[in-house]
């Protein structure tokens, strides 16, 4: 009896096991069956005698988006998009560097508020964007890199220029996704398109691998062998191959919605904006200080700036926020900011963090009370453990906030001695700008002479683009934007080399304005060779090169802290005949000209409406007009 009890649960333990061992079975089978497409592929065919390519669904997407301009440096990898924008009617902008491309994309998403868009090839063409897409981060800009990849059979395999390129871009980017099926692409743009304006703007990365782009017949050439194979491994090799090829392109070009997918923005809540207006309604010295979010969709600049001056509060202007109120309008305090900080008892930081721009906020007065509002809940906060304390952080979009709080303090006036007050320390410093004009140097033109030269003779359809160290920051105290979204700099991460790619596509968005650069003569050796592209595709720009032989800034302080001016010389080099060996007009602006400034500036004018683009190379000597300011 012992031994049948016994051999019962034995007898049991065989069918369990068997039958927990065949659904294994069974559940990798069908695991592998979906892995390899096959289940999708019995209801979703392959159309292998069509000619069409991943690239034409690319270019499908962006024309739904709205998407104009395609910037890029060509490469096989890719060439299927760049053909297939063409043909629908978006102007592919081949550049010099791929750098610049993305650079262009970045400014046309700052101006438009859409998305940027850059295609490049894979490999070094990608690593090329690496400094163009860690700016559009730390500037939040909107761009998609589109970059192309080795096949997906191919990659981590030795192929041409094959690199983990998404471990490369994942901490640079806020989307990133590697598209290994054509159907896909469709789905993975649209989902890109919404993440890069989503939240707080920033870039996104989509891989393209060559195989999802080229069409059906060409692929097949290169994937399956055209000999029968040997022998049984190389016929499972075979059916491996034709699987994969079959997946790839199974249901490809099946009709997906193309268009955009909603935009998730944040929001101050009801009770924030009540909060904030109680704060403000009982100031007596307040101050508003705005930075570059307050300009994105969906609030229009012209309502931002009406409800603005509605608030008849003075404030500072940052960033793409420049110009806002255009050129001297009583609430547009440009000097003394660290000061007026200082005094104000309310402060209202609307897209502007205390990074080392605001002295990591030391420079707010412990007695005032700080309301900040920004999209990025970390970059709000940043240093509040530190040097500052917000009465008030809204996680929300600035345009929205400052037109809701304004809604709710309707009728609400300050004094005016404190705006009057600010307006006079504005003159004061002006005054001493213009003696330091007057003041002569030891050789070649007065920088800040020139500059109040340049002030004087912008029309106010200009684009001003910035890039350089020790003349673009005396500029920045000197020359005015024009109106909103008007001014075009790094931003916080101080990249040089933003110039031409900054303007060519600051000019395509805005055809009509008057493009002008201005370059530190150490900058504008990164833009030089893309007046090569400006003379290409017709795009003329004015590029105005202050050229005092340095790296001016860096030598500022380098010479009287640690003797050497070693590594901080340059020539006073002849770039406006190296512009005019690309095909630009160019001009040498010297002392002898002194009295001819206007005049070559107005003559440079002309050279842009009669379609060239032109350089003028403007040698300059030192002042001490910057001497204090950081370099680090």
């Amino acid at each position: 009896m012992e031994t049948l009890a016994a051999a019962a649960p034995a007898r049991s333990f065989f069918p369990s096991f068997l039958l927990l061992a065949c659904g294994t079975l069974v559940a990798a089978l069908l695991g592998a069956a979906h892995w390899l497409g096959l289940f999708y592929q019995l209801v979703h065919k392959v159309d292998k005698a069509s000619i069409q390519h991943g690239g034409e669904n690319v270019a499908a997407v962006l024309r739904a988006h709205g998407v104009r301009f395609l910037f890029t440096l060509v490469g096989g990898h890719i060439s299927p998009l760049l053909v297939a924008c063409e043909k629908i009617g978006i102007r592919v902008v081949d550049t010099r560097h791929e750098v610049t491309a993305v650079f262009a994309a970045d400014a046309v998403a700052r101006l438009t508020g859409t998305v940027g868009v850059a295609a490049v090839t894979a490999g070094p063409g990608l690593t090329n964007t690496v400094t163009a897409v860690k700016n559009a981060q730390i500037a939040q800009s909107p761009v998609l890199l589109l970059g192309g990849a080795a096949s997906t059979l191919l990659q981590n395999r030795g192929a041409l220029q094959a690199i983990d390129q998404m471990s490369l871009f994942r901490p640079l980017c806020k989307f990133c996704a590697s598209v290994r099926r054509v159907r896909d692409i469709v789905p993975t743009l649209r989902l890109a398109m919404a993440a890069a304006q989503s939240g707080t703007p920033g870039p996104v990365f989509v891989e393209l691998p060559i195989d999802v782009l080229y069409p059906y017949f060409m692929v097949q050439k290169e994937m399956v062998p055209t000999k029968p194979p040997k022998g049984l491994m190389g016929r499972v090799v075979s059916w491996y191959l034709e699987n994969h090829l079959a997946n790839l392109f199974a249901g490809a070009w099946e009709p997906q919605p193309e268009g955009p997918l909603p935009l998730d923005i944040p929001q101050a809540s009801p009770q924030q904006v009540q909060r904030c207006m109680e704060i403000l309604s009982r100031a007596k010295r307040p101050l508003i200080v705005l930075g570059s979010q307050a300009l994105l969709p969906p609030t229009p600049a012209d309502r931002l700036r009406a409800a603005v001056e509605t608030l008849g509060i003075p404030c500072f202007l940052g960033g793409m926020a420049r110009g806002l109120l255009g050129r001297n309008h009583p609430l547009h305090i440009r000097q003394n900011r660290s000061a007026a900080l200082k005094k104000a008892d309310v402060v209202l930081l609307a897209g502007a963090v205390c990074d080392f721009r605001l002295s990591y906020g030391r420079v707010l007065s412990r007695s005032s009370k700080i309301i900040i509002v920004n999209r990025n809940r970390k970059e709000m906060l940043l240093n509040s453990d530190m040097f500052w304390k917000p009465q008030e952080a809204v996680q929300g979009d600035v345009g929205s906030f400052v037109v809701k709080l304004v809604e709710g303090l309707k009728g609400q006036t300050w004094a005016s001695d404190w705006a009057e007050e600010l307006r006079e320390a504005d003159r004061q410093k002006e005054q001493a700008f213009r003696e330091k004009a007057l003041t002569p140097v030891a050789q070649h033109l007065n920088p800040v002479r020139v500059l109040q030269l340049v002030e004087e003779t912008l029309p106010d359809n200009s684009i001003l683009v910035v890039d350089g160290g020790d003349f673009v920051g005396t500029a920045a105290h000197l020359v005015q934007s024009r109106g909103p979204l008007r001014w075009l700099d790094p931003g916080a991460f101080g990249t040089l080399g933003v110039g031409a790619g900054f303007a060519l596509g600051a000019k395509l968005c805005r055809p009509d304005a008057e493009v002008w650069c201005l370059f530190g003569d150490g900058a504008f050796g990164y833009s030089l060779i893309e007046f090569d592209t400006f003379v290409r595709h017709k795009i003329p720009v004015i590029a105005l090169i202050g050229n005092d032989a340095g790296w001016t800034q860096i030598s500022r302080e380098q010479v009287p802290c640690l003797g050497s001016n070693v590594a901080c010389g340059l020539a006073y080099t002849d770039y406006h005949k190296a512009a005019m060996g690309l095909g630009a007009q160019g001009v040498l602006l010297s002392r002898e000209k002194e009295d001819q400034v206007v005049e070559v500036l107005h003559d440079a004018q002309q050279q842009c409406r009669d379609g060239h683009p032109v350089v003028v190379n403007i040698l300059i000597g030192r002042t001490d007009f910057r001497d204090g300011s950081i370099a680090v």
